[in-house]
């Protein structure tokens, strides 16, 4: 991985922990920056119930990515959600997880709005 590509990476997780404090929290720091960190820390700490790993590149390999994520998450031994938060060049940023996830959060979120 080239100077420029590592560069570019970095700026994303940290764009990414901004955005997370932007929208309500404040812990939320790029995990290298931050703690010096590496290994299964995951790209972006502080948002809780979140194992984030961020991938701003043209050909991601999702599947390999979401498996980092789990593999990382599994090494903290925590119920963390492992999720990829992924950007290609003037592109949409996008999340992905499980299905199985996905559908504990949006679960949640439904019984939020009918209480």
């Amino acid at each position: 991985m080239g100077r420029a590509s590592k560069q570019k990476g970095a700026r994303f997780e940290l764009e990414i922990a901004h955005y997370f404090k932007d929208h309500g929290y404040p812990d939320a720091c790029r995990t290298a920056q931050h703690c010096g960190k590496t290994g299964d820390a995951g790209d972006v700490e502080g948002v809780p119930h979140l194992h984030i790993e961020c991938k701003h590149v043209e050909k991601l390999n999702l599947y390999n990515a979401y498996h980092q994520s789990v593999r990382d998450n599994s090494a903290k031994n925590t119920d963390d959600i492992p999720v990829v938060i992924h950007k290609k060049n003037r592109e949409t940023t996008l999340v992905s997880m499980s299905l199985e996830d996905f559908l504990k959060i949006f679960s949640s979120y439904n019984k939020k709005e009918e209480d």
